[in-house]
C-alpha cells in the first residue's frame, strides 16, 4: 500500500490529497483496499457510483458494447446514441439532449447555449448575456465556472476571468427577481447544494424561482449532476416541487459508475438555436457511453431506485437525528444525500471522516464542518443498520467527554 501512495505522490499533480488507503476492488456499496480491509462506501464518488460498484448489468452492457463498437466521431451516426437520447428525453420530459462526458462540460454547454438563445431570440445583444448563479455554487472546475465560484480557493491564482455572471444568495427568490435585468439570459441553480454542505433551500424556493423566470422571460437551468437520477428520492430533485426547468444538466450517475457520461437537455426552442459546428466533443455521444447510459436509465426505472432512495433516506435521516451527541450540530438532506454538520467547537469534519474510516466507513468532509453520507442507491437497510452504530461511535470518539467514557 505504501509504495502505491509514494508512487502517486511522486508523479501525480498535488491537486488532490487522498486519504491514506489504496482501493483495489468494489462491489455494490462496498470497497476493499489492497490490504484486504473492507469499507462501506458512503460517498459513491459524489453520486457517480449511484448504481454501486461493478453492477453486473452495467458491466455486461459495457463489455458487450466494447466488443462491438466503442468510439466514433459524431460526424457519423451510431446505433446506440439515438436510443439512449430518446429514453433520456422520455424520462426527463425534455425535448432534446446534447451528450457530453463530464458534468463540467455539460455546464459549459448550458452556458454557451443560454447565451446563444438570448442572442438568437433577440432578448440580449451578442456579447452581453448575463447568467445569474447562487452563492455557494459548485458547477465544476473549468476556468469559466470557477470564475463565478464564491469559494476563494477555487478562484485564487486562476484569473483573469470573463464576466457575464451575477451571484445571488441561495434560497432567496426575491434576490433572484431583483437581480434580473435586461441582459439576463438564465438562472443556473443546483436544487440542493451538495459541495456547499448539503444545503437544502426553503420549501417552495425552486417553484417560486421557476415562476419568476417564466414571468421575466429568463431560462431556468437546473444543475442536477449530483442530485439527478434518483439521488434525492425522486428522478430529479426538481420533481419535489413539481418544477419542469427550461433546461437540465445531468452527469455522474448517468455513466453507471463505469464511464463518464453527461448531457445538457432543454426545450426545443432552446437547443434549437445550435447549428452544425457550433459545439461538439470528440467522445461526447460515443456508442460505449450511450450503451452504458441507456442501461443505467433502465436500471433506475426497473429497480425503483428513486423510491428506494426516498424510503432509505428517510430511515437514515431519522436514525441520525435520534443520536444525542454534542458533536452533531445538524442533520439535513433529501433522500440518500445527507449532510452531517459537526459542531466546530468539538471537532472538524475531517476528524469525523477519519473516525468513520477507522470504523469501516468511507466518506469525506466538505466546507470544513460537513460530512456527506451519500451511499449507492442499491444499498440495503441491513447495511445502513451496520453503519449507524459505527457513525454513533465515531461521533463519540471525536467528542472529548464522550470519548473519555467510551
Amino acid at each position: 500500500m505504501s509504495d502505491m501512495i509514494a508512487l502517486e505522490r511522486r508523479y501525480a499533480a498535488r491537486n488532490y490529497d487522498p486519504v491514506p488507503i489504496v482501493l483495489a476492488q468494489g462491489r455494490g456499496a462496498w470497497l476493499t483496499d489492497t490490504a484486504g480491509n473492507r469499507y462501506l462506501d458512503m460517498l459513491s464518488a459524489y453520486s457517480a457510483v449511484s448504481f454501486g460498484h461493478s453492477h453486473p448489468r452495467l458491466v455486461e452492457a459495457l463489455c458487450r458494447q466494447a466488443q462491438r463498437l466503442a468510439v466514433t466521431s459524431r460526424v457519423f451516426h451510431n446505433d446506440r446514441l439515438p436510443v439512449f437520447l430518446a429514453r433520456l428525453c422520455e424520462l426527463t420530459g425534455m425535448d432534446r439532449a446534447l451528450p457530453m462526458n463530464t458534468g463540467a462540460e455539460a455546464v459549459e454547454t448550458a452556458i454557451k447555449v443560454a447565451r446563444k438563445w438570448a442572442h438568437v431570440t433577440g432578448r440580449v445583444p451578442d456579447g452581453r448575456a448575463q447568467i445569474i448563479v447562487c452563492e455557494g455554487n459548485f458547477h465544476g472546475r473549468t476556468s469559466t465556472i470557477v470564475g463565478f465560484s464564491t469559494v476563494p480557493q477555487y478562484r485564487t491564482g486562476f484569473g483573469p476571468f470573463g464576466g457575464g455572471f451575477r451571484v445571488v444568495p441561495f434560497g432567496d427568490p426575491r434576490a433572484l427577481e431583483a437581480a434580473i435585468g435586461p441582459d439576463t439570459a438564465a438562472f443556473l441553480v443546483e436544487p440542493v447544494q451538495g459541495e456547499a454542505g448539503v444545503r437544502v433551500p426553503p420549501p417552495g424556493y425552486l417553484a417560486e424561482c421557476a415562476a419568476i423566470c417564466r414571468r421575466r422571460g429568463v431560462l431556468l437551468i437546473a444543475d442536477e449532476v449530483q442530485t439527478g437520477l434518483g439521488r434525492t428520492g425522486r428522478l430529479l430533485a426538481c420533481d419535489h416541487e413539481g418544477v419542469r426547468p427550461d433546461a437540465l444538466v445531468l452527469g455522474k450517475a448517468l455513466g453507471g459508475g463505469l464511464v463518464p457520461v453527461s448531457a445538457f437537455l432543454a426545450r426545443e426552442d432552446v437547443l434549437g438555436v445550435l447549428q452544425p459546428g457550433d459545439h461538439g466533443s470528440t467522445f461526447g455521444g460515443n456508442p460505449l457511453g450511450a450503451a452504458v447510459g441507456l442501461e443505467a436509465l433502465e436500471l433506475l426505472v426497473e429497480e425503483g431506485l428513486p423510491r428506494r432512495a426516498a424510503e432509505l433516506g428517510d430511515y437514515l435521516a431519522g436514525r441520525l437525528r435520534a443520536i444525542d451527541s454534542p458533536a452533531l450540530r445538524e442533520v439535513r438532506g433529501l433522500g440518500l444525500l445527507v449532510g452531517l454538520e459537526i459542531e466546530a467547537s468539538v471537532a472538524t469534519g475531517a476528524q469525523f471522516a477519519a473516525a468513520l474510516r477507522e470504523r469501516g466507513i468511507l466518506t469525506r468532509e466538505t466546507q470544513g464542518q460537513v460530512v456527506r453520507l451519500a451511499p449507492a442507491l442499491v444499498i440495503g437497510r441491513e447495511e445502513l443498520d451496520w453503519a449507524l452504530p459505527r457513525i454513533e461511535q465515531a461521533l463519540a470518539a471525536i467528542s472529548p467527554c464522550e470519548g473519555a467514557r467510551s
